[in-house]
Parts: C-alpha cells; structure tokens; sequence
C-alpha cells in the first residue's frame, strides 16, 4: 500500500496535563494504494479531521504507525516523527487558504521557489489549465467565486509533485449543486494525474461522488473501509448501517427453513439468502434487520399495507415514512408522480437482495 496505517491512535492532552486526555483516534488502521482516492466520513467529532492531520504529521501519535510509499513517517517509540514539509503531502483546507496580496498564478507558484523562472512558469500554466482556469492567472483571488478558488486552491497543492494529498471539507462553505459538480471536476483531475488522495468529509453524496474507497469513522474507530456499495448493501456495523443511506431496523427472527434459513419479518419471509446467518447466531434467532428506503416498493396489489405517516419530495420520487398495522416503521422511495395523501394505506412489498441482520439493539443504545 502506498498510504499503509497500522493501529493508529492520537490522543489529546487534558489542559496542563502531559498524560491522559481524550482520545480522538483510537487504533485505526487501513491503506490506500498508488492513485486511489480515500474518503473518512462521520460525523463531527468522530476523528476524522484529527487522524488527517496525524497524517500530516500535524498531530503526533500515541501510539501506531503511519508509512507512506515504503517510508515510515509517525511511529511512536522509538520516536519517529518526519516533519510535515519532509513528507511531501499537499493539503487543502475549506477556507481556500489563498494569499489575498497575490495573484493567481502567483499562489500556484507559491511552492516553486525552487524551480527556475521559465519552468515554473509553465508548472503554473500546466496546472491552471488542469483546473479549467488558465485565463485566469493575472486575477485576484477575490475576482473568482468560490467555486474557483477551490480549484486554485487545489492547483496550489498539486504544483509541487506531492506524493499524497490531504483535503479537509474543502467544499463545505459551498452551495449543494456546486460541491457535487465541483466532487466529480475533482475526481477526474485526481485521476488524470495519478494522485494518490484522502478526502474528510460528513457528506454523503461528496464521499460516494469522490472515493474509491470510503472509511466510516464513529467515536474515534474505524467502523468500516469499503467501497460504496459494501457500505451501502453490507454494512459491517449497526452504526455503518444506521449512518449510510435511508433505512430502518425492523423486528425478526432467523428460522430453520426446508431449504435453508430464513429470515421471517413483518413484511413476510425471505429465503434462499446469501451470508444470512444461521438462527443460532442469535439467542433464539431474535434479530433485526435492516430494511433500505429502496427495499420497499409500493404496489397496491400486495395484502401488506401501511399508513403514509410522512412524505418528503425529493423531485422525482417521495420518501415515505410508512407504519405497518402491527406497528413497525419502513422508509420507500415512491416515484413522485405516486402523489398520495397523509394517513392514506398503501399495499407494499419487499424486494431485498441484500438480507443484512443485527443483534437487537438495547434500548439505551437508540
């Protein structure tokens, strides 16, 4: 792996103490190879932002190590810890960080000092126009929008050949439709010049749009590192499960079919089912399992029915908050043009090709 973590822990010390405090990561641990594209999502305070900077060399750790391409760069003891500017790692930050006194140009080429004249030049003008701003390199970065500065600013992190960039919320204090197109712009410059990158952020649709891979981070730990679709359909954790996507926990049981195990739930039995567990993974084979928004589709011909108890629209489709009869809540993505009316009964079916179950969670853990 070209980014390796191996049980990496940083821990912040109580005012005036030199031990204790709290521990912002604890023993995490993943990799990333040469050219791919990392996401951590969480949510605040989760730890994310503080393992970056950890790999930044920003933050020392207690205890772990940190490589990168073969080189170890944080290992406590014996006490490695290679500044920040000997590890070649670009960052860019959410507040663009761009000098206000220079031009364009000027701060792309703030990391070439050691670059004669004419070749920084045409580093600067490589870059601009990978970023889609070549004619803006005699402009102050108070003429571009935000938008554009984020680019600049992500020139400025690329000119000098870091062998991994770091990106913190970087399109945060921008609004929704531009941070997704802004995500995907990202993405293919990244991918056109091969660079290896770890993205923090708490929004969903940027980590999916971004990552090759994407780490769910919850209280410090690394709930899961997977692609988006393994996050999504098979959710390692309740937390993962919980966090990613639109969907409820609904009572079940796990019993011993004919076939097979099945797993048996308000909307009906489910069998012939890849990696369900067998009923004595649970006492009693009491679980739950998790029902996504798009495992549910309305269907009027089907005997199960529920009461719309909420609705939302989302342009082209609503999401329904349902409640069965025997009481248990389920989320469906309707099409739009399904316009119906609160407390109105629809039939529903479930259509689960992924069956993912859970201990039944205490009820001081909700």
């Amino acid at each position: 792996m070209f980014l390796s973590l191996d049980a990496v822990s940083v821990r912040y010390a109580a005012p005036g103490a030199t031990l204790g405090g709290r521990a912002a990561v604890e023993q995490v641990s993943f990799g990333l190879a040469q050219g791919e594209i990392g996401v951590l999502i969480g949510p605040s305070g989760c730890g994310k932002t503080s393992l970056l900077r950890a790999i930044a060399g920003l933050e020392p750790l207690e205890s772990g190590r940190i490589a990168l391409a073969g080189q170890t760069v944080a290992q406590p003891p014996p006490g490695i810890h290679l500044a920040p500017e000997a590890r070649r790692i670009g960052m860019v930050f959410q507040d663009y960080a761009l000098f206000p006194h220079l031009t364009v140009a000027q701060n792309v080429a703030f990391g070439l000092q050691s670059l004669g004249r004419s070749e920084r030049e045409r580093r600067v003008g490589e870059l601009l126009d990978l970023v889609g701003l070549g004619s803006a390199a005699a402009r102050a970065p108070h003429q571009l929008s935000g938008g554009q500065q984020q680019r600049i600013a992500l020139a400025r992190a690329l000119a000098p050949g870091p062998r991994l960039l770091l990106l913190d919320e970087p399109f945060s204090s921008l609004d929704i439709d531009l941070r997704e197109r802004l995500a995907q712009e990202l993405r293919a410059i990244l991918k056109q010049t091969g660079t290896t990158a770890l993205f923090v952020t708490h929004d969903q649709l940027e980590a999916f749009a971004l990552g090759d891979v994407i780490g769910v981070m919850h209280r410090g730990r690394l709930e899961q590192w997977a692609d988006a679709y393994q996050l999504y359909h098979r959710p390692a954790t309740r937390f993962v499960a919980d966090f990613i996507g639109h969907g409820v926990f609904a009572p079940a049981r796990i019993v011993q079919g004919e076939t097979g195990p099945q797993v048996r739930t308000p909307l009906g039995d489910f069998s012939d089912l890849e990696e369900c567990p067998l009923p004595s993974a649970y006492p009693g084979g009491r679980c739950e399992v998790l029902l996504r928004a798009d495992d549910i589709v309305h269907d009027d011909a089907s005997p199960v029915k529920a009461r719309i108890e909420r609705k939302a629209f989302r342009g082209s489709e609503f999401l329904y908050t349902l409640q069965l009869a025997s009481g248990e809540r389920v989320l469906a993505h309707v099409p739009s043009h399904h316009d119906h009316q609160l407390g109105e009964w629809i039939g529903i079916r479930a259509e689960i090709d992924h069956v993912v179950t859970f201990p039944v969670a205490d009820a001081d853990s909700h």
